[in-house]
């Protein structure tokens, strides 16, 4: 009787998730996934979704504008998720260093990853503006002369990804406590084999710290590839398409063409890429990501 009121309570318990989860997410997806091989524009309700097959598939990969984004998006992924991971991991490495207001440095460092990012988004917007922002006025103390950065097609990816290492506040903060897991024992054995430091990190602390590096990849490529709201609030993809980010591009379709069908085919795409991603990363893990105990498993 005590243990049938304990699983009633439970199932009492996790039911406002699971409701959350059939609504919120599952519910939402499956929509989605219909609508995929439907056409519908929203404003003439729901009452007239046509089946069309697989026509949206088939007009994506004919879509020029779909292919920009699809590049724009890869690029932004492949060059920000490993540099935000070492710009991470060095700077979680400085923290993690026991000296005088510390705690401090810690704060100043992880507050810029809780400031909304439409605010942080308008700051960089001045920042980068070619006439009177600090960076230009910056480089122009060392006689360089600096660019129109987000007018400038040939800058303004450059400039999103570069403004991105002001919000690695979390990651950093993942990397610390990953960081202050590590024994100090294993240093101490390091070193007195004769290990420089940076032998004691490649040996002792990339290895105790590859779980966090796993989780972070993970989030960072995910994130990656769902990259949005500050270049719609800063370029609106342009200049000539140069940031035009392929979640941008699905929402343009969805919300300013109301284009529902093809916006979510243009989703399930992404999903099917972002899936593919981090399936390659989660198989590829046992070579590269140690977890204690792992020398029980041989």
């Amino acid at each position: 009787m005590r243990n049938s009121r304990s699983e009633r309570a439970g199932y009492l318990f996790i039911l406002p998730w699971f409701l959350g989860l059939l609504i919120f997410t599952l519910g939402p997806m499956l929509f989605s996934l219909v609508l995929s091989f439907s056409k519908w524009d929203i404003i003439t309700g729901i009452g007239s979704i046509e089946f069309v097959g697989l026509d949206n598939f088939k007009a994506i990969f004919h879509d020029e504008l779909f292919y920009q984004s699809l590049k724009v998006t890869f690029i932004f992924a492949l060059v920000s998720v490993p540099l935000y991971q070492i710009v991470s991991i060095l700077i979680a490495l400085l923290l993690n260093m026991r000296t005088r207001g510390m705690k401090f440095f810690r704060l100043i460092y992880f507050m810029p990853s809780i400031i909304p990012a439409v605010a942080v988004s308008m700051m960089w917007i001045m920042i980068f503006n070619p006439e009177y922002g600090i960076l230009n006025r910056a480089l122009a103390w060392f006689g360089i002369e600096g660019p129109a950065w987000l007018q400038d097609p040939n800058y303004a990816l450059g400039a999103l990804i570069v403004m991105g290492i002001w919000g690695v506040g979390n990651t950093i903060i993942i990397y610390l406590s990953g960081l202050q897991g590590v024994p100090e024992e294993l240093y101490e054995a390091a070193q007195l084999d004769g290990a420089g430091a940076f032998r004691r990190f490649m040996s002792v602390t990339v290895p105790m710290i590859s779980p966090t590096i796993f989780f972070n990849l993970i989030m960072g490529i995910i994130g990656g590839f769902q990259y949005f709201t500050q270049a719609f609030v800063m370029t609106n993809g342009g200049p000539l398409n140069s940031t035009l980010f392929y979640n941008l591009y699905l929402y343009n379709k969805a919300f300013v063409s109301f284009e529902m069908g093809y916006a979510s085919a243009l989703s399930w795409i992404l999903f099917a890429i972002i899936l593919i991603f981090t399936l390659i990363v989660i198989r590829s893990s046992s070579m590269w990501v140690y977890y204690n105990g792992d020398d029980d498993r041989d």
